[in-house]
């Protein structure tokens, strides 16, 4: 770039967005990059400030600030986005369906920390709808060395940071455990709660059986579901560590790899998730009856995308994991279950 007095600029092509401001009115471009400067645009270029402005001189080792924002795009994009054209040297990506938007957060910070250039995503891990925001990219200077995009490049690896996971309509059977329910002590409320959190994603309940606390029973009634072919398993009751809580250890024998027994969050501490020969099985805690927002809200949208949980991303969930109850629940646009 060379910098030249706006007053002598007449004829020389801009080099960047020249965005004004005015509050309450407009925050846009008011000449875009390329634009050849005339007579009547220098009082323009001196209200908004531009005693001073950048003129374009090509330089084969530099890459201007939009052509850098395109190469910060293809490190970012993963299928079902979209991508805005270049302004004032940003691009943003947009979901072009509902799913769950995963982000690699170690590979952002990575390219984050060369300086320079920036990737600004929304939270990683929950469901997004089609023509929701996932990310910004942009570039610091108004030009940058190719060789450090080259670097940028060569530090997000071969893979998109950003991807966009369909979530399916899936089928899934629930077995309400308990002596109170199957002797007809208290009512189950617990799975019309459940049928309805599944049906706002199209989900639809084929299986449902109600037993007492015999874990044998129990093991069966899941490896029957399993055999029928519903996608998930969600077995309701008996989850604390109380002795007649068998859940746990019926899931256990059924051969499923036990995921993890308990997570770091609140409400949600005794949710069990196992998978067997990819199936989905969760012991769900009492919390997910009466707590409007709890552990299985967090993962529930990874069961729908099949993408795999694990055990260090359980853990990670410590923070943020703590619901504070809001009178007015605005989640996922809150503290809980963005994790680490």
């Amino acid at each position: 770039m060379k910098l030249i007095k706006t007053q002598e600029a007449v004829g020389q092509v801009l080099c960047h967005d020249m965005t004004q401001i005015i509050k309450g009115v407009t925050k846009d471009a008011v000449f875009r990059k390329g634009h050849v400067v005339r007579e009547e645009d220098i009082p323009v270029l001196l209200s908004i400030g531009k005693d001073h402005i950048y003129i374009w001189e090509n330089d084969d080792t530099m890459l201007h600030e939009d052509e850098a924002a395109q190469i910060l795009r293809e490190i970012c994009e993963g299928d079902y986005m979209k991508a805005s054209q270049p302004k004032e040297g940003k691009i943003e990506l947009t979901a072009e369906i509902d799913g769950l938007f995963l982000a690699d957060i170690e590979g952002m910070r990575a390219v984050n920390s060369l300086g320079d250039m920036m990737i600004a995503s929304r939270a990683s891990g929950f469901p997004v709808k089609k023509g929701d925001k996932l990310c910004g990219t942009r570039i610091i200077p108004l030009v940058i060395k190719r060789e450090k995009m080259e670097e940028a490049k060569k530090t997000a690896g071969d893979k998109p940071l950003m991807r966009l996971l369909p979530m399916k309509k899936k089928t899934f059977g629930v077995i309400t455990t308990g002596n109170e329910v199957f002797y007809g002590r208290i009512q189950d409320t617990f799975t019309p709660v459940l049928k309805e959190k599944l049906e706002e994603y199209g989900c639809s309940m084929v299986s449902h059986v109600v037993l007492d606390d015999d874990h044998e029973k129990i093991t069966k009634a899941i490896m029957d579901m399993a055999d029928t072919g519903v996608e998930m398993v969600f077995c309701t009751g008996g989850m604390s560590v109380d002795p007649d809580d068998k859940t746990p250890l019926a899931i256990k024998n059924t051969g499923a790899k036990i995921i993890s027994y308990g997570a770091p969050v609140l409400p949600g501490a005794m949710f069990l998730l196992a998978y067997k020969e990819g199936l989905p099985i969760c012991g769900l805690p009492g919390c997910v009856m009466y707590a409007k927002r709890t552990i299985f809200d967090l993962i529930l949208p990874y069961l729908l995308a099949d993408e795999p949980v694990t055990a260090s991303q359980l853990a990670g969930l410590g923070n943020g994991g703590l619901c504070l109850n809001c009178q007015e629940c605005h989640f996922p646009n809150c503290s809980f279950g963005h994790g680490v």
